[in-house]
């Protein structure tokens, strides 16, 4: 038997990549049932200032044919309560590169109240959507 039951994660999950995959490999390894987040373009917008590349619906559709993802789920804001609230997750997986940061310390304390777990997986180093999206560019420019 896995560890928890609920595990959640969330990503724009655009230009999707190998370091995309490890994450959420690495998080079903860990529990029965997947939940993923996948954040709308408005919400990449407004967190990011800058448009997907990869449409929202085509990336949902490729995150749900993931076979490690157990069903998808709007990401419309970044409140991880509201999430929890209606998922009821036991766990909540993020990359190791924002283990340490403010946004993170703060989501530890929030969830453990809960009894929900921050695991914090490892990143692949060496791989982002902005890398891919950066490449192309040059190359095309």
């Amino acid at each position: 038997m896995k560890k928890y039951k609920i595990g959640y994660t969330t990503g724009v999950f655009d230009m999707f990549h190998i370091g995309h995959l490890n994450i959420l490999k690495r998080a079903k390894e860990q529990c029965d049932y997947l939940i993923v987040g996948v954040s709308t373009d408005e919400l990449v917008q407004k967190e990011k200032n800058k448009s997907p590349v990869i449409p929202f619906k085509e990336r949902c559709a490729i995150v749900q044919a993931i076979r490690y993802v157990d069903q998808i789920t709007v990401q419309y804001n970044k409140n991880k309560k509201e999430a929890w609230e209606q998922l009821k997750f036991d766990a909540m997986f993020v990359g190791s590169d924002w283990k340490g940061t403010k946004a993170w310390d703060d989501y530890e304390k929030q969830f453990s109240d809960l009894g929900v777990d921050i695991v914090y997986l490892s990143h692949t180093d060496g791989v982002s959507s902005t890398l891919l999206t950066d490449y192309i560019k040059k190359q095309l420019g």
